[in-house]
């Protein structure tokens, strides 16, 4: 994609551009325009244009992106195309509507929920000692902390509570009360955590909300040592594993691998 010319740019379901005026703004401003780079922060993907304007996309619930041909067959609920000069068509694809195509200029980027994120969880995580001074004197449980997206950026609610796991760390614990080498714990759980999803293609659970680009399912639930598994045995320790509310989120524990 990164050298290509979007030639023509559709935007088919409102929600989908929600983040700016109009459905009429997103393909006006980015038909014609040159992709300079592709990355990706958290779980915002960051698509640099030519004229200093940035493409954001998040994939929500259930929002995927594919590049196929022009001529692909194409899949219920696709929100979004850009055909590339190449004769290749970027697509984005989101049954739920709640992911979004958005295009900023930088001060725009700045004011956006980008703009507030803390550092990649996976690719450019913060030192134990760096993520210990975000977590100062925050009371707030720390499943509520990663899911903010502010001391740490690209954590959901499958793999915070996989992590938390992995690091022996009870959900409910304050954020500001843990120490660098709990905390040094948690970081080494969250590399190791999404890692192994990467590797497994990601989780896709019974709703088959997510999936990957291809339309294949994701292989992760079978690794799940506490998400989703309420009752059944601790893989660690045989003792069920928990399951309650934080923060409106579901959140799974075992209370025994996992004690404040």
């Amino acid at each position: 994609m990164v050298g290509r010319v979007m030639s023509d740019v559709s935007i088919r379901h409102q929600r989908t551009s929600r983040h700016n005026a109009s459905p009429d703004e997103v393909e006006a401003l980015l038909t014609g325009r040159l992709v300079r780079s592709v990355g990706r922060h958290g779980k915002f993907l960051l698509i640099g244009l030519d004229d200093e304007h940035t493409l954001v996309g998040h994939l929500g619930m259930s929002g995927r992106f594919s590049v196929v041909d022009h001529d692909a067959e194409t899949e219920p609920h696709t929100h979004f195309v850009a055909r590339l000069d190449d004769g290749h068509e970027v697509r984005f694809v989101d049954p739920r509507t709640f992911g979004f195509i958005a295009v900023f200029d930088e001060d725009e980027l700045g004011r956006s929920g980008v703009g507030r994120l803390g550092p990649d969880a996976f690719d450019s995580p913060p030192s134990a000692n760096d993520l210990a001074e975000r977590l100062k004197g925050r009371s707030a449980p720390i499943k509520a902390l990663l899911l903010d997206q502010g001391p740490v950026s690209g954590l959901g609610n499958i793999y915070a509570d996989e992590a938390l796991f992995g690091a022996g760390i009870h959900p409910i614990s304050e954020g500001g009360e843990l120490g660098v080498s709990e905390i040094a714990a948690l970081l080494d759980s969250v590399r190791t955590v999404l890692g192994r999803a990467i590797e497994n293609g990601g989780t896709t659970l019974d709703d088959l909300a997510y999936l990957l680009p291809d339309g294949r399912a994701g292989d992760n639930m079978t690794v799940l040592s506490v998400y989703g598994r309420t009752g059944e045995p601790c893989v660690d320790c045989g003792r069920p594993i928990e399951r309650i509310i934080i923060r409106g989120r579901s959140t799974h524990f075992c209370p025994i691998c996992q004690q404040r």
